[in-house]
């Protein structure tokens, strides 16, 4: 096999891999090479405009990972993983949050060196330039009667913008990053690779090369090193891509996990059940796996939901569920698009005009994981979400009350004169056994999966998945439909 070599090789040409390799090859001294499994996004409209999002999923980009089977949640989850340059950023909803600083407190304090408020600091220009909001002609009157009803009912202020402060609670219209003038997303193959990749001779990208696995030399634990990728090329051709001096994984916290025990790094148990030669033991490879699991109310509306908005996702309440937590603990969208799937497979239609509201558990203390069952790179990785597996409740207890909250919402004006009836979950739907039942069979992914490549410590032990499925208010484990896989 042919070895070009680069100084850095960076695996995956997503939301951090354009990123890191635009700011490594900004260094003329160096070579950076860029391999991306999927194919570039400037003539690709649906990855451009940020209104065509919702086309870009279960497309040919999309790589539409299966759940395995959820004994207390859906077995039937979608997770999208963007195979096209920008990845994930070329498709999500572009919402911009500046991190909370409480958050960067409890990663420093769990041992995540270098990742407190001052070092973190110089992200604030980068947040400004990316994240804007949407000039008034997108402000949708629909969302607007939301957002007010939301304030009445609920005692939040009205937040605009979310930026520029604490993030606390509060609705309100969401800065996004996209170009207003033109619709464009400020993605990371946009902002990042467009403006340079024509002007920088040290960065070469491979576009449609799959990475295989990580080529590591032999030896004991100190000589050992990650010198190359093996990669299959268009046409099925394979070749090694060598690395002078580091290879920087960016595949996403699905295919991460998923590259790295092909290469024989991960739980050793997990290797040699797969079949895979173990080289490094690195318990924490593909642990941890944290997801906000998300559900739906859904009414029928007396009239269409006018066609106004920057994206589909524009608009968001944000709320202490519990007065006594220190950050807000969930999260509820106010979408112009229903994702109805999930319950028409439970039996419910979705009327000619719907709208809805996805509350979702904004810290979610259930943890999952993601492993691989063979070595062959071309099998798809397997995804636990463990959804409602946290050893006290928390997170369905939290799950019951974001539906809850969000029909107090629905019945509050200006909401309520959008509202026919409640289709889901149903007005005949009240005591905490049956929301819980139809919420968690039914429940979604925000496609916030992490945790699975984590910071920390050297020391300290992964967060493995919990199936001791405490439960919170229901009388059994099962949710009515818990299904299998897809």
């Amino acid at each position: 096999m042919t070895s070009p070599e680069f100084d850095y090789v960076v695996v995956g040409g997503g939301t951090a891999g354009a990123v890191v390799a635009s700011r490594l090859s900004a260094d003329a001294d160096v070579s950076v090479a860029l391999v991306e499994w999927g194919p570039a996004d400037e003539h690709e409209p649906r990855a451009l405009e940020l209104r065509r999002r919702a086309e870009m999923l279960e497309s040919e980009y999309d790589l539409d990972y299966p759940s395995v089977d959820q004994p207390r949640g859906n077995s039937h989850i979608r997770q999208a993983r963007a195979r096209i340059l920008g990845g994930c950023s070329s498709h999500n909803t572009m919402i911009a949050f500046r991190l909370p600083a409480r958050d960067l407190d409890e990663w420093v304090a769990a041992g995540a060196d270098g990742w407190g408020r001052t070092s973190s600091s110089a992200t604030t220009t980068a947040w400004r330039r990316t994240s804007c909001r949407s000039p008034p002609s997108t402000a949708n009157p629909y969302l607007a009667d939301v957002i007010s009803a939301a304030s009445t009912a609920l005692g939040i202020p009205v937040r605009e913008p979310w930026n520029d402060g604490p993030f606390c609670d509060g609705t309100g219209f969401l800065e996004l990053g996209y170009y207003p003038e033109t619709g464009v997303r400020s993605s990371s193959s946009v902002d990042y690779l467009h403006p340079i990749a024509a002007d920088r001779a040290n960065l070469h990208m491979e576009l449609e090369t799959r990475v295989l696995r990580v080529v590591i030399d032999p030896g004991g634990d100190s000589s050992r090193r990650a010198r190359a990728i093996e990669v299959e090329r268009p046409g099925g051709g394979r070749a090694e891509i060598a690395a002078r001096r580091e290879i920087v994984l960016c595949a996403g916290s699905i295919d991460t996990p998923r590259l790295l025990p092909l290469s024989g790094v991960g739980p050793a148990d997990d290797l040699r059940a797969a079949g895979v030669e173990v080289v490094h033991d690195l318990p924490g490879v593909g642990q941890s796996l944290m997801d906000h699991p998300e559900g739906l109310v859904l009414w029928e509306a007396t009239e269409p939901i006018p066609d106004i908005g920057a994206s589909d996702w524009d608009a968001i309440i944000s709320l202490r569920l519990d007065p006594a937590a220190p950050v807000r603990d969930m999260l509820c969208h106010i979408p112009l698009m229903t994702l109805s799937d999930q319950r028409e497979r439970l039996g419910f239609s979705t009327p000619e005009h719907s709208l809805s509201l996805t509350p979702n558990v904004a810290k979610p203390r259930g943890r999952g994981r993601v492993w691989i069952e063979s070595p062959d790179s071309a099998a798809r990785p397997l995804i636990d979400y463990g959804y409602f597996t946290d050893p006290d409740g928390h997170d369905e207890r939290t799950l019951l009350a974001g539906m809850r909250m969000a029909r107090r919402v629905a019945a509050t004006e200006p909401m309520a004169r959008w509202i026919a009836c409640e289709v889901f979950l149903g007005p005949g739907v009240q005591t905490d056994e049956e929301l819980s039942g139809l919420a968690r069979a039914a429940d979604h992914t925000v496609y916030h999966v992490s945790g699975t490549c984590r910071i920390g410590a050297a020391g300290d032990r992964p967060r493995s998945s919990n199936r001791s499925c405490a439960c919170a208010v229901s009388p059994g484990c099962e949710s009515p439909t818990p299904g299998s896989s897809r």
